[in-house]
């Protein structure tokens, strides 16, 4: 596989003996060849392998730094895919799971699967360019009723001082991680459970950094004085003029086109960084005659000279993380694993981002990804301000 043994060179000083550095490197090309099912026991066969005990303490009990790789895979993404006006964007995805040992694991929604289901959750941090896409961090959830049972946690290698944080919590620690790696972005995009966090959206401010957030119709925003209106009462306000079609990027069946509204939001008793606004991003289903449109709310914080089109560009950069949990369960095995313990589960999942994020600046570095590349060329008033 060309350019994966330069990707393993990167990491192997991470491997601190030569026993888990093979082994590592054989579980990595397992979660890439054509396997059906990547466990402990597909990943030892095509390694060569008569059981996978060798894989299995590569995961359970072999020492190496496996933050390290993670660090080491977010610098060779941002080698490869780099860009000054680069998004992260956070998200999360249920892994199913049979059980009550492994960790974290409890019944709770999966967006994943769309309903209450037995798993775990992992929160991730992807990064996207025009140049490509791919995941560069990750954290466990662990819920409250985890916490709360120390010896439950040290059964499944959870260690003591780890105390609980919301998926907010976990997706700032990620953040800061990447800002202080240096990592080209602009901008900062989530879905509603992030967006509608008001200490997240604050925090994104206080370190200058963009975003564009989802959040839901009853969001709570000024609209002058002292009052406040909900976003989808603002959002009946707007003139017809104020909508203009505009794509949010392409999908699998071309450019993604929805109507887009955008308007300017007071700010009352907070602090936006100087030069910058806050405002409301409106997306609008297209649809036929006397179809009821679904429309999709955001709230934004960038410099005043922002055009609304880049609004549009970073509100549909958020699908991109969709599409590296795909590619990742898919071609990589990201959900595949069989194991219980709380560190175990961070070093699959990380040699599961290193096989993707190989994956992802291949298609990258393509010469046909490179030609397109090249090619592209209230009773209140409100005194909410329209576009048009």
């Amino acid at each position: 596989m060309a350019g994966l043994e330069e990707l393993f060179g990167r990491v192997a000083g991470r491997f601190f003996r030569a026993e888990p550095r093979r082994r590592g490197r054989a579980y990595v090309r397992g979660l890439l060849a054509p396997l059906a099912d990547k466990n402990g026991w597909t990943l030892a066969e095509i390694a060569g392998d008569s059981t996978p005990d060798g894989m299995q303490r590569l995961l359970n009990a072999a020492t190496w730094d496996t933050d390290g790789v993670r660090d080491d895979l977010r610098a060779y993404v941002v080698e490869h895919l780099g860009d000054p006006g680069g998004v992260l964007v956070v998200d999360e995805t249920g892994f199913l799971k049979k059980g009550s040992k492994s960790a974290g694991v409890q019944r709770q929604y999966s967006g994943t699967a769309g309903r209450i289901e037995n798993c775990q959750l992992g929160v991730f941090l992807a990064y996207t360019t025009p140049r490509g896409r791919a995941l560069v961090d990750r954290e466990l959830y662990l819920p409250k009723s985890w916490i709360a049972d120390r010896e439950r946690c040290r059964a499944a290698a959870i260690p003591d001082e780890i105390e609980f944080a919301t998926k907010t919590t976990l997706a700032k620690a990620m953040l800061a991680r990447a800002f202080a790696a240096g990592v080209p972005a602009r901008w900062v995009t989530a879905d509603e459970a992030y967006g509608q966090d008001h200490k997240f959206r604050s925090w994104l401010e206080q370190h200058h950094i963009g975003y564009v957030v989802a959040v839901p119709r009853n969001q709570a925003l000024p609209a002058g004085g002292f009052a406040t209106a909900r976003a989808d009462q603002l959002v009946a306000q707007a003139p017809p003029e104020s909508w203009k079609r505009r794509s949010a990027g392409n999908g699998a069946k071309g450019p993604r086109l929805y109507d887009w509204a955008a308007a300017t939001v007071p700010t009352i008793g907070e602090h936006t960084p100087d030069g910058w606004t806050r405002r409301l991003l409106v997306r609008r289903q297209i649809t036929s005659a006397g179809v009821q449109p679904e429309l999709a709310y955001y709230l934004c914080c960038a410099p005043a000279t922002t055009p609304d089109e880049e609004l549009v560009r970073v509100a549909g950069a958020r699908w991109a993380i969709e599409e590296c949990f795909q590619t990742a369960k898919t071609e990589v095995g990201l959900d595949h694993y069989q194991v219980r313990r709380y560190d175990a589960w961070y070093r699959h999942i990380t040699l599961a981002m290193l096989a993707h994020a190989y994956l992802a600046v291949t298609a990258a570095v393509s010469p046909k990804a490179l030609a397109t590349a090249s090619s592209r060329s209230p009773s209140a008033k409100s005194v909410v301000s329209w576009h048009i």
